[in-house]
């Protein structure tokens, strides 16, 4: 549910020309046909737009739908009309602000691990295609770069370790394998984390269906916003989970070097 304040709503309402019923220059037909271009949502829909002016309809979807579609929808309008309108509006900036406060309001948490991993250059790429649909708010972009993003991660760890893998060997297979390796090295102190870590095993094999039948990877209808946002929270919250364990495993230097001493070795 959005919330405005008394300037923000007066603001829109004269950008948007709302006064007597009308927004812009727009017909039923085409007002209809803009928001579902935008948003998906059929604002027809009484459950979604209400009934009443095309005006009154916006209003109720404004006053209802969360702040991400609100800030979606106002962000389209925005654009028409600097696109469409001879005449500049100075109000176009302060609804531009509108729009990005309401389109920020649902970060993915434990993003910030990919600002530290896009300093490794293997990974800068990925990295800052996905901060990109975080920041715009867009998960739906997101779910393909973020599963090669974690597929080239989970492969850097594995090889950082040692362990064998294959070279096609799927997300959910270098997962479970480092899993094992963080067992065999004592670094998981509980049984519950041991689990969640292992149900993540299940987890991400379903997320290689979310991104070869869900996402942009190929001409799929993508997965909705809030299931998108789900899977980006879960996986960036493991993603920072086992990179920030994996600081702690101490990596030997190149000049050290370990012998296993017998009896028989000792000078004394």
């Amino acid at each position: 549910m959005s919330e405005f304040n008394y300037m923000e709503r007066r603001h829109l309402e004269e950008y948007l020309q709302m006064g007597g019923g009308y927004v812009l220059d727009f017909s039923n037909r085409t007002f209809q046909e803009f928001v579902f271009d935008a948003v998906k949502l059929n604002i027809d829909d009484e459950a979604i737009g209400g009934l009443g002016s095309k005006a009154n309809r916006l209003r109720q979807f404004m006053k209802h739908q969360p702040d991400h579609v609100v800030g979606k929808l106002i962000s389209a309008f925005v654009e028409y009309r600097e696109g469409t309108y001879t005449e500049p509006c100075d109000l176009a900036d302060k609804c531009r602000a509108i729009s990005q406060r309401l389109f920020k309001a649902a970060p993915v948490h434990d993003a910030s691990v990919f600002s530290v991993l896009s300093n490794r250059e293997e990974f800068q790429k990925l990295a800052n295609g996905i901060l990109h649909c975080i920041n715009n708010n867009d998960p739906e972009s997101g779910l393909d770069r973020l599963h090669t993003f974690t597929v080239a991660f989970m492969r850097s760890l594995c090889e950082k370790h040692g362990i064998k893998v294959d070279r096609d060997e799927p997300l959910h297979s270098l997962y479970g394998k480092y899993v094992k390796k963080l067992k065999e090295l004592n670094l998981i102190e509980s049984l519950m984390t041991e689990r969640i870590l292992k149900s993540s095993i299940s987890i991400l094999d379903a997320f290689n269906d979310v991104r070869n039948n869900k996402s942009l990877a190929h001409d799929n209808p993508v997965l909705n916003r809030n299931e998108s946002l789900l899977i980006l929270q879960h996986v960036t919250t493991a993603i920072k989970f086992v990179w920030t364990l994996d600081q702690s495993i101490r990596e030997p230097k190149k000049e050290e070097v370990f012998y296993t001493f017998e009896e028989k070795d000792i000078p004394f």
